[in-house]
């Protein structure tokens, strides 16, 4: 479930395609777009990308992509009410740990992505809040799947907050991880267990 989750996830880097319809500058419609198609230049004439090398791939994610997530409320939405009783240090751990470990799962699954493409539905506001959801349907073999992405403003910015595939929102499932390892070890154990995750991932 997860490693789809995580394929799904990356489409955002990369197959995002407007309906025709004409986007203003500076709305959460343009950033989408303009994301998935410098992300998707570039990939047409790097060689090393065509060939899977995953870091070149990471150096892409790393450029394109994640400028335009907010890690910092990405990162406390994910920890949850324990954000409040770390240190600043703890807080800029997980946040580098945190980065990381995203950086590589749209990497893994920008490098395995086939014939899909992703169409904009519909861009709503959230009520009550400053934050909106660009909807969208993943479309290639079999039924379409739901993938939204949740943004807000950071400033005169707007930045990625979080992703829904399939009805389920990427933080929230992270909550939920993240949760069982700081009721085990505290933050600093959920700091070790990211650390460690890293340290495997970058050996395969």
């Amino acid at each position: 479930m997860l490693k789809r989750l995580f394929t799904l996830l990356a489409m955002l880097a990369t197959l995002v395609l407007p309906l025709g319809t004409a986007y203003a500058e500076g709305t959460p419609d343009a950033l989408v777009r303009r994301i998935s198609v410098d992300v998707i230049d570039t990939a047409k004439t790097d060689k090393a990308i065509q060939a899977g090398d995953l870091n070149r791939i990471l150096a892409l994610v790393e450029e394109k992509v994640m400028p335009y997530v907010n890690f910092e409320v990405v990162t406390r939405s994910a920890v949850g009410p324990q954000w409040r009783g770390a240190s600043a240090e703890q807080r800029t751990k997980l946040q580098t740990e945190f980065k990381t470990l995203l950086v590589r799962v749209y990497a893994g699954a920008l490098s395995e992505l086939g014939d899909q493409k992703v169409e904009i539905t519909r861009t709503q506001p959230v009520p009550g809040s400053s934050q909106v959801v660009v909807q969208s349907e993943v479309r290639g073999k079999g039924e379409p799947i739901k993938l939204d992405y949740r943004l807000d403003k950071a400033g005169e910015s707007w930045k990625i907050i979080d992703v829904n595939v399939g009805g389920l929102w990427l933080v929230q499932n992270y909550r939920t991880q993240f949760a069982q390892e700081i009721g085990r070890g505290g933050i600093d154990g959920l700091i070790n267990t990211l650390v460690e995750r890293n340290k495997n991932a970058g050996k395969s």
